[in-house]
């Protein structure tokens, strides 16, 4: 009788502890939603839409951080060393994969330190030249860079940066070289580029297609793998080099150890909080589409681009400045 009574507290201790009952009380407070970097930017966009709908479904604030610093490594370490919880997550980009390949010394893990939560949004970027360059096509832009190794030269927004990354892939799948010349920021790069300073520059659809459709620069493709909603005048690269695509993405991440049951609630809110008009329409203005996963595909997809860009670091010399 003494047996089957501990058993039965035994079993009501385990039922009260269940990761799954605890997160069926999620939330009962106000979470903090990091972003690792300035407000103003696409992360911080991106954020505070989400944040909104995710307070609408919860009854409780979600609340957004902007924690910059050190490239967005000072939030990450910040999120990576809180409670598993779920009251602390984080939005960022894909710029934490390419930052990963290249900084051996993070202070955090970039695979092991989080618990990947869901996709958020993604987007391609867009590849353009000089009005002085003599390509109208992208064909006709491979043939040209094929013709006179080394001689076009490309502009990024700095040394490691998405752009930078996404073009040396492009010279690594479609067998050219093309000189860099690394700016920083965005900003002088596409003056640069209007100008004519520089021959080629590979930019986010919101950064730079104002300017295509302006005729102060050339769009000749998009780097999604396929035909983008975002861009639909414009053809996928990936249709002249196979196997070529560079999309940028944002996503949510969470501290390590967090219950796969939580983890899978929070991602089934995100889920839903995507499927809504004005979160598409939000995400629609900075160039981007809804972009659902599963943890394990989030996951996935964080340790396949780590190992895939310190290959492509490791073959262009890419180094952290």
């Amino acid at each position: 009788m003494r047996f089957a009574r501990t058993l039965a507290a035994l079993a009501a201790a385990l039922v009260v502890a269940s990761p799954a009952l605890a997160q069926g009380k999620f939330p009962t407070r106000t979470v903090s939603l990091v972003v690792p970097y300035p407000a103003g930017g696409s992360n911080d966009i991106f954020a505070r839409a989400l944040g909104k709908k995710l307070s609408e479904a919860w009854g409780h604030p979600v609340i957004v951080e902007n924690k910059p610093g050190a490239g967005g490594s000072i939030g990450a370490a910040f999120v990576s060393n809180a409670a598993p919880d779920g009251y602390t997550i984080m939005l960022l980009s894909s710029s934490f994969t390419t930052g990963a390949a290249i900084q051996p010394k993070l202070p955090f893990d970039p695979v092991k330190g989080f618990t990947p939560i869901a996709m958020v949004a993604k987007g391609p970027m867009v590849l353009t030249v000089s009005n002085g360059v003599p390509a109208k096509t992208f064909a006709e832009f491979l043939a040209l860079a094929k013709s006179k190794p080394g001689k076009l030269n490309f502009g990024s927004s700095g040394q490691g940066s998405t752009n930078h990354f996404a073009t040396e892939l492009l010279m690594g799948a479609a067998g050219i070289q093309m000189t860099h010349v690394p700016y920083k920021g965005m900003g002088p790069a596409t003056a640069d580029a209007i100008a004519g300073h520089i021959d080629v520059l590979v930019a986010s659809a919101p950064s730079i297609m104002q300017h295509v459709r302006g005729g102060k620069v050339r769009g000749l493709g998009v780097t999604s793998q396929g035909p983008s909603a975002v861009v639909p005048e414009l053809p996928a690269i990936s249709a002249t080099v196979p196997g070529y695509a560079f999309d940028l993405w944002w996503g949510v991440l969470a501290p390590p150890g967090m219950a796969k049951e939580l983890a899978a609630s929070i991602n089934a809110e995100i889920n839903k909080a995507l499927a809504s008009a004005d979160l598409k329409e939000t995400l629609s203005r900075e160039g981007t589409e809804p972009y659902v996963m599963t943890p394990a595909q989030v996951a996935e997809t964080i340790r396949s681009e780590i190992e895939e860009w310190k290959k492509v670091a490791a073959r262009a010399n890419i180094k952290v400045e």
